[in-house]
């Protein structure tokens, strides 16, 4: 399977994209339909709701990106 989704806990909102085709990009999604690129997109495209759950399923990004507003 070349594009697969994946969460990294059951419990998990967001999905993953798994794409070997793709070298260096991080997809994810809320819904497999509209895609988000993490280095191109957030926070920026996503909504305050989004933007909250991202944060809270992914700390260490969260972390990274804390500069970005």
């Amino acid at each position: 399977m070349l594009n697969r989704w994946y969460k990294n806990e059951d419990t998990d909102v967001i999905w993953w994209k798994d794409d070997q085709n793709s070298v260096g990009e991080w997809i994810f999604s809320f819904d497999k339909s509209t895609e988000f690129n993490m280095f191109r997109d957030y926070p920026h495209k996503l909504t305050e709701e989004q933007k909250q759950i991202f944060d809270k399923e992914n700390p260490e990004w969260a972390d990274f990106f804390k500069d970005r507003k």
